[in-house]
């Protein structure tokens, strides 16, 4: 699978957050915007659950928010297609995962549009079935020494896809499922914004499935 490489903006890059559970990851966003660390405005908030706290979360921001859910398509292929019509419609620039659990079919024109952050270090304690608590719970179980988490452009696959960033904590004997989610989702804060920034900065190209993290000295 082919992706382009981030081109800069020279503006504030438009995100559709796409959340299924209580928009932590979106709460960071709108801190790292408002700190001036995040050149970014969120255009669009889609829910793939109609409960999810992140929806009322969402609205207090202000932002545009949708709930589709794929209990109302019969394929994924027919749920992705409306889910990025909406993307287009609200000329979004890149799409970011924010705990959404639903699997995706990618058309062509978001390829290397789609970023994903998993609270591990991909290929370990990745892929369908391991989310949220399942993770660290495995890391945990396994006596895992080191783990961290990974910002990824997403595919048509579970946690896979180039990986962008990675940062690691270590696990100690003391930790529990619980310090390990703490720890881990710190260093989400750090790099998601990072990564995004990356590509709005068009710093990011894509060659043989490995991500370059690139800067104007390197393309002069």
């Amino acid at each position: 699978m082919t992706f382009p490489i981030s081109t800069a903006l020279n503006r504030p890059i438009r995100l559709a957050v796409l959340i299924s559970g209580g928009g932590t990851t979106l709460d960071n966003f709108v801190t790292h915007i408002g700190q001036g660390k995040l050149d970014a405005e969120i255009s669009l908030v889609i829910a793939s659950r109609e409960n999810c706290a992140g929806i009322e979360k969402s609205k207090s921001y202000g932002f545009s928010t949708e709930v589709i859910r794929r209990k109302d398509f019969e394929t994924v292929k027919a749920f992705s297609e409306v889910l990025f019509d909406r993307c287009r419609e609200n000329n979004i620039d890149l799409v970011v995962l924010g705990g959404f659990l639903s699997l995706l079919k990618i058309p062509k024109d978001f390829l290397g549009r789609v970023m994903n952050i998993h609270p591990s270090l991909i290929p370990a304690f990745c892929g369908e079935g391991y989310y949220g608590g399942r993770v660290h719970l495995a890391v945990f179980d396994r006596g895992a020494k080191v783990t961290g988490c990974t910002v990824h452009f997403a595919d048509n696959k579970y946690d896979h896809g180039p990986i962008i960033l990675q940062r690691t904590v270590p696990v100690y004997g003391c930790d529990t499922p619980e310090s390990i989610a703490k720890k881990v989702f710190a260093q989400e804060c750090i790099a998601y914004p990072e990564a995004i920034q990356l590509y709005a900065e068009g710093k990011i190209a894509i060659q043989e499935g490995r991500v370059w993290i690139t800067d104007e000295a390197d393309s002069a």
